[in-house]
């Protein structure tokens, strides 16, 4: 292992916690700061590149695959690595943040593989990013035990060989954390905390444990980021004396520009790579981010009437798919989001068969797995995919080579036979003023009207009114959405939540918070790239 550096890491502006020397040791914290002072200027360089692709977009409105990259996809000869054995078979995975109560429940849902997630699915309180690295770590030891206060109920893992495996995913590249900030007083990129503290504790102990240290990669926008990425792999490995190739990673194409780079970020990746994944909200989200002046073409109706068989979603898919495989890597499906009500059997009735028809489309389109958000769902997707798959581990020899994926067809957004409603307009407020207001308390995964909503979710709601705005939309009743139709609708649902909630939990919450900052990153001409950095700025701890 090399030295620790000279120049340690500052923890600022935070209450101390339990047992958080185990996290922040002055050797864990020597990698950290190793990681930022190699990598973090790159980091910097990329997220201003983002921007200016971001204009090229608004001046052309319109994507390609890019010229410069051709002989990459063209060239047949190149796959990714092998799977390690632990990632052979995905077919379910089930997604969550890292509270411990959660950790224990998703290693022993049944599902093949669990999303532990540092970036949506968690407000980046510091004790979350502290707690949660204890988690994992007391997960690895078989020192963590849960007791539910309110139930009295005792929560324990089940033996080894039936835990799902850990693939960690860190925030994005966009987002610093406060909290550690080096002798400049400069904070250290969330990604790199995220991973580096992950890696630093795990990576010997998972090898031990006959897996190793896998990731998956949010929001990345090119293959550039990629690159960035398999260089900090390549960094970590030889830090920790661990051989190259132990990492593995997934990356979510949930962003429009990388699903013009699939093959590209599978490249840069390859001795890392282990598949990539369709990331439905974020990628809605970015589709808006990026052609928000575009015109009545780029408008987008009710986030859920955009469903995986809308024709641009279509080729988005089946284009990863065609392009896992022909790769060699694995292909993996979306989010099933609902949360089974213990209440209404018929609302889950419903709710499943839509599920099963889901999974079934994934399995029958060649994914090798799919993602859900509760445990009560794994079963439904297991059998999904036991269906296609049999006793294989997954179908990557389905080569899919009957897709042909025109650039224009992945931002065909005006081929989908549906507008936006006053109701989708009512429920984008609704899931926004819910959502910010149980993250700026910490819970970054919030049941909302039974489905499991996470920050990707409040991106597409607040950007769906944004767009709406600004390009003029007439809804269904008739009426223009506009700031003042907004502002009429959050306050008609803030009072509802406050007759619901009653007086004195609506002032414990943070409602009229959530409500103004919801309308800022919703109204203001300046629009916000992520909605939680200007969150984070709220967030208290």
């Amino acid at each position: 292992m090399s030295a620790p550096a000279p120049s340690p890491l500052a923890v600022v502006d935070a209450e101390p916690l339990p047992r958080q020397e185990e996290v922040l040791s002055e050797t864990a914290l020597a990698f950290v700061a190793a990681l930022h002072r190699r990598f973090t200027p790159r980091r910097d360089e990329l997220l201003a590149r983002r921007a200016e692709r971001r204009a090229e977009i608004a001046r052309t409105s319109t994507l390609d695959f890019l010229p410069e990259t051709a002989a990459i996809r063209a060239d047949d000869s190149w796959q990714v690595a092998p799977a390690p054995p632990a990632l052979e078979d995905r077919r379910v995975e089930i997604t969550g943040p890292t509270d411990r109560k959660m950790t224990i429940n998703a290693l022993n849902s049944g599902a093949k593989v669990w999303l532990a997630d540092f970036e949506d699915a968690s407000a980046p309180t510091w004790e979350n990013v502290v707690t949660g690295q204890l988690s994992l770590i007391d997960a690895y030891t078989r020192n963590i035990d849960f007791t539910d206060e309110r139930t009295g109920k005792t929560y324990a893992l089940r033996p080894d060989e039936e835990l799902a495996t850990v693939v960690m995913r860190p925030r994005g590249w966009h987002l610093d954390e406060r909290h550690l900030t080096d002798a400049d007083g400069i904070p250290v990129p969330g990604a790199l905390v995220d991973f580096g503290l992950y890696f630093f504790h795990n990576a010997k102990r998972l090898l031990d444990l006959g897996k190793g240290p896998y990731f998956y990669l949010p929001k990345t926008e090119s293959h550039l980021e990629a690159r960035l990425w398999n260089d900090v792999f390549v960094f970590a490995q030889d830090y920790l004396g661990i051989p190259q190739g132990t990492v593995r990673a997934t990356v979510l194409i949930e962003t429009i520009t990388a699903a013009y780079e699939m093959e590209e970020i599978l490249y840069e990746l390859r001795d890392h790579a282990s598949g990539l994944n369709a990331g439905r909200w974020d990628y809605l989200f970015s589709i808006v981010k990026n052609f928000r002046d575009g015109g009545p073409r780029f408008v987008l109706p009710d986030r859920n009437a955009v469903t995986m068989t809308a024709p641009f979603m279509r080729a988005y898919t089946e284009l990863l798919v065609r392009t896992c495989h022909k790769r060699g890597a694995h292909a993996i499906g979306g989010m099933a989001a609902f949360i089974p009500s213990r209440r209404d059997q018929e609302v889950n009735k419903v709710a499943f068969e839509k599920v099963k028809a889901d999974k079934d489309r994934e399995a029958d389109d060649g994914f090798d797995g799919s993602w859900v958000a509760h445990p009560d769902l794994v079963p439904i997707a297991m059998e999904s995919f036991d269906r296609v798959l049999g006793d294989r581990p997954n179908q990557k020899d389905r080569l899919r080579e009957d897709v042909d994926v025109r650039a224009e067809d992945l931002i065909a957004i005006d081929s989908l036979d549906a507008r936006p409603t006053y109701a989708g307009l009512v429920n984008a407020v609704q899931v926004g003023i819910r959502y910010i207001e149980a993250w700026l308390r910490g819970l970054g995964a919030v049941a909302i009207f039974n489905l499991m909503e996470d920050a990707a979710t409040a991106e597409i709601s607040r950007s769906q009114i944004w767009q709406w705005i600004n390009a003029g939309v007439v809804l269904d009743n008739g009426e223009r959405v506009t700031a003042e139709l907004a502002r009429k609708v959050a306050a008609e649902e803030l009072a509802d939540i406050r007759a619901e909630a009653g007086e004195e939990a609506f002032a414990a919450g943070n409602w009229q918070q959530a409500h103004d900052l919801l309308l800022k990153v919703a109204l203001d001409e300046d629009y916000a790239d992520f909605l939680t950095l200007p969150a984070y700025e709220q967030l208290k701890g």
